[in-house]
């Protein structure tokens, strides 16, 4: 079975997941509106700039997870689902998905993205199988601290080749999309990357090397 994989933020989605849960608890008045707002805001900069420090990012991001009970966590993603994440569905993406069901191929969704975060997206999409960044867990509740190798750069790398053998596919024949620079090292991987959307530095890259680029919003 061929492998179709796929970055989530602004790939699969018309936004970035992860930003838009950090604006979601501003918005609501969970968390500061100017404090936390302006460091996610640095950070999100950081990251298309491709320099940005993971681990600083996740002991600021999963913090919250720490301090709050599971069914309230279990609330806000509901609203953040409807509220958030539900408007930026690109029904290109959709299609896309419905395209590589329809081949026989197995979907996996592949993002840096926390799994509390990007879990319940990649069951509104239909992918069974989702490799994300991991939040730790303890005694039934978040710890506020990311374990395993996080799921960035290199990292989708090493996580995606353990996955492989723990499941017995390949990368043959096999495709990757995604929108940023920060998935070079996967995308050379594969057999046919495809640069979706792509920022500025991956665009310049994927007709360097004569890689498809596609859209998913116009």
């Amino acid at each position: 079975m061929r492998l179709a994989l796929f970055d989530l933020d602004n790939t699969l989605l018309g936004g970035d997941s992860d930003h838009a849960w950090g604006d979601y608890l501003c918005e609501r008045g969970i968390l500061d509106a100017v404090e936390y707002k302006n460091r996610n805001d640095a950070f999100y900069q950081d990251y298309l700039a491709g320099k940005l420090n993971l681990n600083d990012y996740l002991n600021f991001s999963l913090e919250i997870l720490a301090t709050t009970e599971m069914d309230q966590l279990a609330e806000w993603h509901r609203d953040f689902m409807r509220d958030c994440v539900e408007p930026i569905i690109l029904p290109k993406a959709l299609a896309l998905l419905d395209q590589h069901r329809a081949a026989g191929d197995k979907l996996l969704i592949i993002t840096a993205t926390n799994r509390f975060v990007t879990g319940p997206i990649a069951t509104r999409l239909g992918v069974d199988t989702l490799l994300a960044t991991e939040c730790e867990m303890a005694d039934g509740r978040y710890t506020g601290r990311s374990t395993d190798v996080p799921c960035f750069r290199e990292g989708k790398v090493t996580r995606l080749n353990r996955w492989l053998e723990e499941n017995g596919f390949s990368l043959q024949d096999s495709y990757f999309y995604s929108d940023s620079m920060n998935d070079l090292p996967l995308l050379e991987k594969v057999t046919h990357p495809v640069a979706v959307d792509p920022d500025q530095n991956l665009h310049a890259e994927a007709m360097r090397r004569g890689w498809k680029v596609m859209s998913l919003r116009d």
